[in-house]
């Protein structure tokens, strides 16, 4: 696996300090306040369509379709900034990381021209239909189908685990359009792009134990989608969502839901001037440097059209690791009192960051099955 090394240069460090302006001034006027997981569970409307208005959704989009044509490496320094300051940006995320991308490569001119512009004001939300009730991390084994009818198709079925349904207007779900040939249940998938609104749908939350909802169960009775709704080719389903994974799993979003509590850990060390355990907590740091690099050497081969199945799952299954790992460092760091409403910003990030790691090694693919592509690629190689 060999990923190149990145250095930054003067402009974007430049649209670095710019975007970090900007989130410290809307977080001075009460715009939001630093959480920790803000990328799943900080929606706000109202600061998503703050960031389209700043042109920060679609970045690398093409313009003509609302982006800016700028880098993979921009929308990179774009993110880690919002994670850094715990910015909610969890309306308009999976739209902008996973659906647009997909619908530039796979969409038609008509589905592009209708929803990016949409997604790039902040105004449209997307979520993502994979995952079934009673299929554990067996991804393929699809059950939700889709029967042709006159001018569309009628979808009957269940989705679960899915981040975001109860605020996204639209959804890319993984359907049967063909029966299962006994032979590679792979075959026969094909996305549609579902109107969570439609007539059909019911969304059940699935609380967060804050209390919060974040996953959803998501059941379509005799859903119609029409012909237009199709993404791509019909039966290339699979292949469509692997594409869309490699998106998913290689950000910096991987390593940096915990990062606000990381921060405020030192902080209250130097203030204590403890400087044993400020020599932990510096190991932290060294190991999300090197997390970070690998992570930005992904973006770059991406940015190139490499292919980065195996690094990005990498990335990933380690950094979902690092980010839980934080919440317990500081725990025997530090005395804290957690509680989502404590006044004292340690104990709630540190709330937060306990009530939402158990996910982070689901959400994504969990990480047995990344590790299983790690193994099969380095067998391979």
């Amino acid at each position: 696996m060999k990923l190149p090394a990145v250095h930054f240069t003067q402009r974007q460090h430049e649209f670095r300090f710019e975007v970090r302006q900007f989130l410290k001034e809307k977080c001075a006027e009460g715009k939001f306040h630093t959480k920790c997981d803000s990328w799943l569970s900080g929606s706000n409307p109202d600061f998503s369509k703050l960031v389209g208005e700043k042109g920060w959704i679609g970045l690398t989009w093409p313009k003509k379709y609302g982006g800016a044509e700028r880098s993979s490496l921009d929308r990179y320094i774009l993110t880690e900034e919002f994670l850094a300051a715990g910015a909610p940006v969890a309306a308009h995320w999976i739209a902008d990381r996973q659906t647009g991308p997909l619908l530039l490569r796979f969409g038609t001119e008509e589905q592009r021209q209708f929803f990016l512009p949409k997604i790039a004001a902040g105004t449209c939300y997307f979520a993502i239909g994979l995952s079934e009730p009673n299929s554990g991390s067996d991804l393929a084994s699809v059950t939700t189908k889709a029967e042709k009818v006159e001018g569309g198709w009628i979808v009957n079925g269940a989705k679960t685990w899915t981040s975001n349904a109860h605020d996204a207007h639209y959804m890319i779900t993984l359907v049967r359009t063909d029966p299962f040939d006994g032979v590679k249940k792979h075959n026969g998938l094909s996305q549609l792009i579902i109107d969570l609104h439609a007539e059909g749908v019911t969304i059940s939350p699935i609380n967060y134990m804050t209390g919060q909802p974040h996953f959803n169960d998501v059941y379509f009775e005799n859903v119609f989608v029409p012909d237009e709704m199709v993404v791509g080719e019909l039966g290339n389903g699979w292949k469509q969502g692997l594409a869309e994974l490699a998106f998913e799993r290689s950000g910096p979003e991987r390593i940096l839901s915990t990062l606000p509590l990381l921060v405020e850990l030192i902080e209250e060390l130097k203030k204590q001037n403890n400087v044993i355990a400020l020599e932990e907590a510096a190991k932290l740091v060294a190991q999300l440097w090197s997390l970070r690099n690998l992570s930005i050497g992904v973006a770059r081969v991406l940015e190139e059209g490499g292919e980065v199945a195996i690094p990005a799952a990498l990335v990933k299954s380690i950094g979902t690791k690092f980010e839980q790992s934080i919440p317990e460092i500081t725990r025997l760091l530090v005395d804290t009192y957690p509680r989502l409403e404590a006044k004292q910003k340690l104990d709630r990030l540190m709330a937060e960051s306990l009530l939402h790691s158990p996910g982070f090694t689901i959400r994504g693919g969990t990480s047995e099955i990344l590790y299983g592509i790690v193994a099969k690629g380095v067998v391979a190689g």
